[in-house]
């Protein structure tokens, strides 16, 4: 019976080793996902700003200025999520 509980335990330690390295792989894939979408979305707010404000007539210094907290928000979020990232891939 004790070999059978060795036994167990190994592969479990196996188990634990794939789930991990699965995990972080996995992790790698889904931080680059969601930087790609984050870049996406901050191209397209400011495309879209500046477009409505080309429509109203609006100078573009002004209407880079309403938005310019939210950039900064993403550029942040999007710093934090590269060095997540980077991190993953430099324990890999």
């Amino acid at each position: 019976m004790s070999e059978n509980e060795e036994l167990t335990m190994s592969d479990r330690d196996e188990s634990a080793a794939d789930l991990t390295e699965d995990s972080t792989q996995v992790g790698a894939e889904e931080l680059a996902e969601v930087i790609a979408e984050f870049e996406r979305y901050r191209e397209r707010l400011v495309n879209e700003t500046m477009a409505a404000a080309q429509k109203a007539k609006l100078p573009q210094k002004s209407a880079m200025a309403k938005i310019e907290p939210e950039l900064a928000k993403i550029d942040a979020g999007l710093a934090s999520l590269r060095t997540q990232l980077a991190a993953v891939n430099a324990n890999n």
